[in-house]
């Protein structure tokens, strides 16, 4: 029989990509069923997830209740939270929607769990940098996942090359050229990472051989690209002219989003003067494209298949 895999977040950039690449894997497929969870499974998305194989259900970490009805029957668990955002709602939420989706997977007599983590800013930082909490509050649920009785295995995304089309859009510099403004020198390296291609083909990794991934970390990355190469591959592959500005941290704070605005603007300090996953970043990419199950896309692909995103006032 096919062990059941949950899928939390399932509608989501990672979890959707799971999801699919399960789907479409000959051999995983055939391993194991999916189940997805996600708070509506009304939405186009989860249709369209149910469309392609998969079973759909209601789930949500922040009703935990909903929870181990969602997890009936699992072997394995994908957990991935929600970066909390709302100012009037507090960020250590995020700390209990993972608690309390582990919680429901060892409850519910899972076998092993995949949850979705990212570095530990304070930790590597020697504390000099502390309020990168979207970032350490993930660090901290790995912390208590791995006390938990339980097998685990931790997945972590790199930089998405979404943030490009989103938060860090190329602006118009009122002369036909765009820029992409930040507060960190143009030769921060960023581990880039198309989350929606690419994210299940490294938990797919961990998905083929759980036992050689137990306790580990899989880190994703296509390679390490800086800002001054990324405005260029932008640039190259659009044929608009894109350069790269760095400016001062109070400025960049005035065009983010309030509730978050030290924090991202901590973040991109933390790139730069520690590097995305430590002193070890470089040797990480390196072996991170190694392990991906699947060629992984490349940022000039990206941007030729997103090229609207890119450039949406143009």
């Amino acid at each position: 029989m096919s062990k059941l895999l949950v899928v939390f977040g399932a509608t989501g950039q990672q979890g959707g990509s799971v999801v699919e690449h399960v789907l479409g894997d000959p051999e995983l497929s055939k391993i194991y069923r999916v189940r997805a969870v996600t708070r509506d499974p009304t939405k186009p998305a989860a249709k369209a997830l149910q469309a392609k194989g998969a079973e759909v259900v209601k789930g949500d970490a922040e009703d935990p209740s909903s929870l181990l009805p969602a997890l009936k029957g699992a072997h394995t668990v994908f957990v991935v939270t929600l970066q909390v955002i709302p100012e009037n709602v507090p960020k250590f939420q995020e700390f209990l929607q993972g608690k309390a989706m582990a919680d429901a997977a060892v409850a519910a007599g899972a076998e092993y769990l995949i949850f979705s983590t990212l570095p530990n800013v304070a930790a590597i930082s020697s504390r000099k940098i502390t309020n990168v909490e979207h970032f350490d509050l993930k660090a901290e649920v790995e912390l208590y996942i791995r006390s938990l009785p339980i097998k685990s295995a931790f997945y972590v995304p790199g930089f998405f090359m979404q943030n490009f089309t989103t938060v860090f859009v190329p602006q118009p510099a009122g002369d036909g050229s765009f820029v992409i403004a930040n507060a960190v020198t143009p030769q921060t390296l960023l581990p880039l990472i198309d989350t929606v291609a690419d994210t299940g083909k490294f938990v797919a990794a961990i998905l083929a051989a759980p036992d050689a991934f137990e306790g580990k970390y899989v880190r994703s990355a296509e390679r390490l690209v800086s800002f001054e190469e990324a405005v260029k591959t932008i640039s190259q592959v659009s044929g608009k002219k894109v350069q790269y500005a760095q400016i001062p941290e109070s400025t960049l704070r005035q065009y983010l989003p309030p509730g978050i605005a030290d924090e991202i603007v901590a973040m991109f300090i933390y790139y730069q003067d520690f590097g995305y996953f430590g002193q070890k970043t470089k040797d990480v990419v390196k072996e991170a494209a190694e392990v991906a199950r699947g060629k992984l896309t490349t940022f000039e692909e990206f941007v030729e298949k997103n090229l609207p995103k890119f450039f949406p006032s143009a």
